[in-house]
């Protein structure tokens, strides 16, 4: 796939979520879905990786992966599968979700701060460098407290913009592999 001089190709896309049936189909786990969707569309199956408290799925010349550690001790999965596949973080995708943005909205973004998602801080704080690349996925504000609000399902009617949304998430990441970053930053923010 493609790569800039800037920004060097995807190599493992890391889609950010709660592992267990509880947490299924919460707003905390849109990078879960995305990265199921990938998957389903390369048609590579997950399989269990203990050695990287992940499920990990290979598509072709790209990794997918699910941490298993909870979202909070994320990058306790992600930095050891990079370094096992000589990865630099400018390499990893992060897909996570974002209730500062409405549900619907993304967000891609070579590098920064974590701002408040504690999965994308354990991943900062492993790789030791905020130049990590993520693509953010609105889930809209909580109306009250903030973890009954990412923990928790969405409504009926917000179906529709969910599944278009994810749709959107899946097209901006086909066209960073094969377009670069700026690219895709310019379409799909």
């Amino acid at each position: 796939m493609s790569a800039t001089a800037e920004q060097p190709a995807i190599r493992l896309i890391v889609g950010l979520g709660n592992p267990g049936r509880e947490y299924r189909d919460t707003r905390h786990n849109v990078g879960f879905m995305i990265a199921d969707r990938l998957a389903a569309r390369a048609r590579a199956a997950f399989a269990h990786e203990k050695g990287w408290q992940a499920e990990v799925a290979r598509a072709g010349d790209l990794l997918l992966c699910k941490p298993l550690t909870y979202m909070n001790l994320s990058g306790q999965a992600v930095r050891p599968l990079a370094q096992f596949y000589k990865l630099d973080p400018a390499q990893v995708l992060i897909i996570l979700d974002d209730m500062a943005l409405p549900l619907g909205k993304l967000r891609l973004r070579p590098d920064g701060t974590a701002g408040g998602h504690n999965g994308l801080k354990s991943i900062i704080q492993h790789f030791g460098t905020t130049a990590v690349p993520r693509l953010r996925v609105g889930i809209g504000a909580a109306e009250g407290e903030a973890t009954g609000h990412v923990l928790g399902r969405f409504a009926l009617e917000e179906k529709d913009a969910l599944a278009q949304s994810l749709d959107r998430a899946v097209s901006a990441v086909d066209c960073l592999r094969e377009r670069g970053l700026e690219v895709a930053m310019n379409t799909f923010n």
